[in-house]
């Protein structure tokens, strides 16, 4: 490839990469009888996507985004009572063209940090701007960029990527000057921008993360307007996955112990 006589025009036009199957498509172009303009349309459909998905690992690098917990990835057995096509319907990501949020509550360990990355993940093959981020780790970078001078590029960013996701809500109690940054957040993207938001607490034990009842009122109540609500439950898939392991290695000693318990 890299001796090819139109390697140095193809890198004046930057598409160098049609190199890689042009041959390819000249014997199938052979081989099918295609007229030039029908060969020239294939090589620019490779061309087309393999820049889309350059576009997209870039993309997903900077998203926050766990490439492996896809949808596919997803294990829907190990969530009773979900509603898969419920899931699906939201993967179309109609929700975030419609600016509105997705809320996920479940014990630890059942797999709503998953579903949340897997819906991002969708946004982001749909050429949506995506952001994702433990809400205790954004908060304290919005932190730390008042002191270094980046708080107004953060800012500008947080409030305007296509879907924000921010992940174990309720984690760690914020301090109030990240409870007020955390409500400023929700209201500026409220019918502008669509969020997830993941936690372990159940809703009633929301007011209580913020440590201010006013901005905990204000706050949810524009978090869970215009919001989709999915609760999660079972048993945590990690503990699962130990157990099955311990099985694996040992059915004596695993045995022994699911009886102690």
């Amino acid at each position: 490839m890299m001796l090819h006589p139109l390697l140095p025009k193809l890198r004046r036009l930057k598409l160098s990469g049609m190199l890689h199957t042009l041959e390819v498509r000249a014997a199938e172009a052979v081989q099918h009888q295609l007229s030039p303009v029908e060969f020239l349309a294939l090589l620019l459909d490779d061309e087309l996507e393999r820049r889309d998905q350059r576009s997209l690992v870039r993309r997903l690098a900077q998203s926050g985004c766990d490439e492996h917990k896809t949808l596919v990835r997803f294990d829907f057995a190990a969530a009773p009572g979900i509603n898969r096509s419920f899931v699906q319907d939201l993967a179309t990501c109609t929700f975030i063209t419609r600016h509105e949020n997705l809320l996920i509550c479940g014990p630890t360990g059942v797999g709503k940090s998953h579903l949340a990355n897997a819906v991002a993940i969708e946004a982001l093959k749909r050429d949506l701007r995506v952001l994702l981020r433990g809400t205790h780790h954004l908060l304290a970078d919005l932190h730390a960029a008042r002191a270094n001078g980046t708080h107004l590029r953060l800012w500008s960013r947080v409030l305007n990527v296509d879907l924000l996701v921010l992940d174990d809500f309720g984690l760690q109690v914020p301090s109030p000057q990240a409870a007020q940054d955390l409500y400023d957040l929700i209201a500026e993207r409220y019918e502008r921008r669509a969020l997830i938001l993941t936690s372990n607490r159940a809703f009633e034990e929301w007011p209580a993360v913020f440590g201010n009842d006013l901005l905990a009122s204000a706050a949810l109540d524009r978090l869970t307007h215009h919001a989709h609500t999915l609760t999660l439950r079972g048993e945590s898939y990690r503990q699962h996955s130990r157990r099955k392991e311990m099985n694996r290695l040992n059915p004596a000693s695993a045995a022994a112990v699911s009886a102690q318990t």
